[in-house]
């Protein structure tokens, strides 16, 4: 999988208390088209789904359990979350890998972010990348 700078929302970002990802993405705010009343509805529009993956760069530590929450705002400060997913502490060691499908008719507000919670006594340690990639690796090896 690839990231791309411009669709980064965590770059090894460090969590050591419950945050929102250190980038959210603006996904624009709809104009008046000529002559219209009234501004266009927020609305991404229906499209193929949007691959997303958070992986671990760091173990961490302490914590019982890490909640991604993949959320949108209208503001920079999130709050309305699409998907989630929670990730026991056992889980939590550089490489492991969590990817979500994002549907665009699912997005009507402007920004688009991850919400991390943490569960449990806060970390000292643990750090995620998150971003919109190409694809996901999906192969696994044999055991």
């Amino acid at each position: 999988m690839i990231f791309s700078a411009q669709q980064l929302f965590s770059d090894d970002q460090a969590i050591t208390a419950s945050a929102d990802s250190t980038n959210v993405i603006d996904l624009g705010v709809a104009g008046t088209p000529y002559g219209a009343a009234a501004a266009l509805n927020d609305d991404v529009g229906k499209g193929a789904k949007i691959p997303l993956l958070v992986q671990v760069t760091e173990d961490f530590d302490n914590l019982t359990t890490l909640e991604i929450k993949v959320s949108t705002g209208a503001t920079t400060a999130l709050g309305t979350t699409i998907l989630s997913q929670t990730i026991a502490l056992a889980d939590l060691v550089a490489g492991k890998q969590t990817s979500f499908n994002v549907l665009p008719d699912d997005i009507t507000e402007r920004y688009l972010g991850i919400e991390y919670v943490v569960v449990g006594t806060a970390p000292t340690a643990g750090k995620v990348t998150a971003g919109i990639v190409m694809g996901v690796q999906t192969n696994t090896t044999g055991a």
